[in-house]
This record gives structure tokens, sequence and C-alpha cells, in this order.
């Protein structure tokens, strides 16, 4: 059965990095679109970071631009999320997801038009 299997969570201190991994097992993903969501305690899922089935296209929500890269590589059939100067809103349970196509990321309903999740991987930002 295809799955996709974040890593890479944890604690770090304000103006830390992390580098969070989505990997696809049981099948490819070469074909889809995938992205990095995060649902905060309370708070609904929201996107973070997509990027296209080529790995040509990258969208990124306004508060994270600058800060997070997202990437994949082939190779390994894995998604990477290298996040830079994290801070406390940065605290969340962090999920990757794949989609047949490109999606309107800026949908807040984006989230419903997923087709494969990861179970998530928590990131805490905090001194």
């Amino acid at each position: 059965q295809a799955q996709l299997v974040e890593s890479g969570g944890g604690l770090v201190q304000p103006g830390g990095s992390l580098t969070l991994s989505c990997a696809a097992v049981g099948r490819t993903f070469s074909g889809y679109a995938m992205a990095w969501f995060r649902q905060a305690p309370g708070e609904k899922r929201s996107i973070v970071a997509a990027i296209s089935y080529n790995g040509g296209k990258a969208y990124y929500v306004d508060s994270v631009k600058g800060r997070f890269t997202i990437s994949r590589d082939f190779t390994k059939n894995t998604m990477y999320l290298q996040m830079n100067n994290l801070n406390a809103g940065d605290t969340a349970e962090y999920y990757c997801a794949a989609a047949i196509s490109w999606r309107t990321w800026d949908d807040p309903d984006v989230q419903d038009g997923m087709d494969v999740w990861g179970k998530g991987t928590p990131v805490t930002v905090s001194s």
C-alpha cells in the first residue's frame, strides 16, 4: 500500500533550522504535485508549500517565503522542507501530501483535494 512517511521534526530554538523529509513508500509519486501542510493545536490544517510533479514550480504561503525551501529528489522518491529562521509561529504538526494535479494552493479548502497523506511529524520552536 502506498504511503507517505514524514521525518525530521523535533524541538528547535527560535532562529534555528530543521529539514523535514517525506519519503514515498510502496510506489513513486513522481507524477504528483506534492505539498507540506501544518496544523497547530486548535487550528485548521493549512498549506505551507507545494512543488510540482517535475520540481519546476513551487508555491509558498506568505509567512514562510524567504525562510522555507521545498524540494524533491526523484532518485530517492523523497520530498524535503528546509526550514530556516524558525519562530514560535511555526510550531505545529507538519504533514506531507500528494495530489494528482497542481492545485489552487491559496484556496482555504485546498487540503480537501489532496489524494494521499502522511501521518505527520511534530515541530516545536521554543527556547
